[in-house]
């Protein structure tokens, strides 16, 4: 089954129709994943036959018109605890780790008659922006497989854009879904912090992480959030704000929209191309009757710092709990039960989780915490208080997602600090917990450019709206790696 020509909506007609039965769409899905793989390295694990036995029960039962995901298969990032199978978040620590049950959001799936086919590969434990921290392969970008396909969602992103799955679900730390779905040319939404469920989630910075679909179009987009979003007890962080229908407002009217372009995300470091490609997108916007003016961020500069101390604190207490005494990767002819924490940490995490560590220990210490950790919690506060204040006048901000277009594997891998700033421009949106959302723009040299939509908090239905005006459009989508439908 090739994805690539066609999207959830339709593959819900066929459902309907019984023209396509649902056995045999996981099938197809399986064998072309099957087929594919060895060129895109996207998945870690097949879930083959949980899949098929659960495309069994959804034929007898039979698919309404009303259950818009019901026998449609899906990927699912490899920090997304699912039971019975293989969740390794991409590290040698959980190479054999069997959780005993589901994430939030694989429950409501499932309830919702979607099919998990397979678990999806990523940089280790999330932290990374190429997929080449991962433990186990080396994922290729869809359109260029001499490029990286982004993180720490890679392996969602190009599953979706190499037609091997209609959508996927990745974890969004610092711009892990929009990032790498920029980087393959497809719709990435990092939803509201709170408004999806956590719980399943193998936590990387728990203040920061957020569960978000990756599809091929907007609408398939509104639709997975349709199904995942909305209050869980077992989470704590979870909102009981109200979920709206996300594709009531897919018209394709923006009249009379206000748009704001912050200049800070223009400027240096910033490829010209990619501002070309964006400021174009804007002009795109504004010619289907958005009102667009120019505003200033001016504390973004501090944004990647910042994340880096609280994002790297907060992953430094959550990775405690892998010490080699209640589950996962243990080393083994130990002496002592110190060496045993120091040989079991030292063997089981790669060199960028442990960076990730020895910078949050330090941020936390006694000596350093007033230094680092409070000073990054107060330009946290102060990014929030500046997009709140652009808030109060604009419904959406619009920007590039990147800096650059994907590039090649090894670059920027000796100096982390180049590195960390491809997220530079999608870290203060989860600094403020505000949901941002990157589509197709355009291209350069044959690879896609991301346009990144932000919105107020909850407001997830004016960045659909928005996004699917410009998607009618401009018919990105049509393009498809390989060569235009």
């Amino acid at each position: 089954m090739d994805f690539l020509k066609t999207t959830v909506k339709d593959l819900h007609q066929e459902l309907v129709n019984k023209s396509l039965s649902v056995a045999d769409l996981t099938q197809a899905t399986l064998d072309h994943i099957k087929a594919t793989d060895d060129r895109y390295e996207a998945f870690i694990t097949l879930m083959e036959t949980n899949a098929l036995e659960q495309a069994k029960k959804i034929d007898q039962a039979g698919v309404s018109s009303a259950q818009m995901l019901a026998g449609i298969p899906f990927g699912i990032k490899d920090n997304m605890v699912t039971k019975g199978v293989q969740t390794t978040a991409a590290s040698r620590m959980l190479h054999d780790f069997k959780p005993i049950y589901d994430a939030t959001v694989l429950e409501r799936l499932s309830q919702a008659g979607a099919i998990g086919v397979g678990k999806l590969n990523m940089d280790e434990f999330a932290m990374g922006s190429t997929t080449e921290t991962s433990y186990y392969k080396q994922t290729k970008n869809a359109w260029d497989q001499t490029k990286i396909p982004g993180g720490s969602s890679g392996g969602s992103a190009v599953s979706v854009a190499a037609g091997q799955v209609p959508f996927a679900l990745g974890s969004d730390t610092g711009g892990s879904i929009r990032q790498p779905a920029a980087f393959n040319g497809v719709v990435g939404l990092k939803p509201t912090y709170g408004r999806v469920s956590r719980w399943g989630l193998i936590a990387f910075a728990s203040s920061l992480d957020q569960i978000g679909p990756i599809t091929r179009t907007v609408e398939d987009n509104a639709l997975v959030l349709n199904a995942i979003a909305g209050y869980d007890a077992r989470d704590q962080t979870s909102s009981k704000q109200t979920v709206p229908d996300f594709t009531a407002n897919l018209t394709g009217n923006i009249k009379g929209m206000k748009i704001a372009i912050p200049k800070e995300y223009f400027g240096d470091g910033v490829d010209p191309k990619v501002v070309s490609v964006v400021k174009a997108g804007i002009a795109q916007l504004e010619a289907l009757g958005a009102h667009v003016e120019e505003v200033s961020l001016p504390h973004t500069k501090y944004g990647v710092a910042a994340y880096y101390i609280l994002g790297s604190s907060e992953a430094s207490s959550n990775l405690q709990r892998f010490d080699g005494i209640r589950y996962g990767f243990r080393a083994e002819n130990v002496q002592t039960l110190e060496d045993l924490y120091v040989q079991t940490r030292s063997q089981g995490f790669g060199d960028e989780v442990k960076r990730r560590i020895m910078l949050g220990t330090y941020s936390l210490s006694a000596g350093s915490y007033d230094a680092y950790f409070k000073k990054a919690a107060q330009v946290r506060t102060l990014i929030a208080d500046e997009f709140e204040q652009v808030f109060g006048q604009y419904d959406l901000i619009v920007a590039p997602t990147t800096p650059n277009i994907a590039y090649g594997f090894g670059e920027n891998q000796d100096d982390p600090q180049v590195a960390y700033m491809n997220d530079a421009l999608t870290i203060p949106v989860n600094l403020a917990g505000l949901p941002g959302m990157s589509i197709n723009a355009g291209f350069i040299d044959g690879l896609p450019v991301g346009m990144q939509l932000i919105g107020n908090r909850f407001e997830e239905a004016k960045i659909y709206q928005a996004a699917y005006a410009f998607e009618q459009a401009t018919r990105l989508f049509d393009k498809i790696p390989g060569g235009d439908q």
